[in-house]
């Protein structure tokens, strides 16, 4: 066991089509096994204008399904350089999801020039703003700090379920139980000014941190 295991976690890339059908069943257990509504009264997420969207690690696992596929075709994902960072990214192709490699911790010089790059071209961008280690439920800068270089608004998004498992990971990664309810709930429009001092930046950076947590219910 012990050789296989080495063996699979030597493997750093998968062929793209083996995630296909993973990402099938994704979507068919999504829609069969739970209820779902959108919280998002001002219609952001159908917004035609660049924006970046924020949601914490944990509640990663259904958030591709519950985005409408027009949206999903136009977003990019910063996803980590490393090797699970890899399997997501082609696990997200089936989705219909670009991604940009890197992360605060691993390539974020790279992952902020594909960003902002994308934002240009009229994409959105998703981030996982205390990912990929941590801590749970703090905001990097690195979000506040791209929206102020380019002037796109960010959004806090949040995916909710009304029963889930909790892993014991560092982020207590939730995987909603069977009949739960998952909501995926929207707010914000915040527009970072340009040229911030280190102050401002942490002034914004607590007041999206604090939105993100008052949105995501445990």
């Amino acid at each position: 066991m012990g050789f296989l295991k080495k063996k699979f976690r030597d493997i750093k890339k998968f062929p793209r089509w083996i995630y296909f059908l993973p990402a099938m069943l994704m979507k068919c257990y999504y829609h069969i096994a739970f209820r779902h509504e959108t919280d998002d009264p001002n219609g952001l997420l159908d917004v035609d204008s660049p924006k970046i969207g924020l949601v914490w690690h944990n509640r990663l696992l259904f958030f591709p399904c519950s985005i409408k596929k027009r949206q999903l075709g136009k977003t990019t994902a910063i996803i980590s350089a490393s090797r699970d960072g890899q399997y997501i990214s082609d696990l997200l192709h089936h989705f219909g999801i670009q991604c940009a490699r890197g992360s605060s911790s691993r390539g974020g010089a790279h992952a902020q020039r594909e960003a902002m790059r994308e934002l240009k071209n009229g994409s959105n961008v998703a981030i996982t703003p205390d990912g990929p280690r941590g801590p749970a439920y703090i905001l990097k800068k690195g979000a506040i700090q791209l929206a102020s270089v380019t002037g796109v608004p960010i959004i806090a998004v949040a995916l909710n379920a009304s029963k889930y498992w909790k892993l014991k990971s560092w982020d207590g990664f939730q995987i909603p139980k069977p009949g739960a309810k998952l909501t995926l709930v929207v707010r914000g429009w915040f527009y970072i000014p340009p040229d911030l001092d280190a102050d401002s930046l942490e002034k914004y950076r607590l007041e999206i941190e604090n939105e993100l947590k008052k949105i995501s219910v445990d």
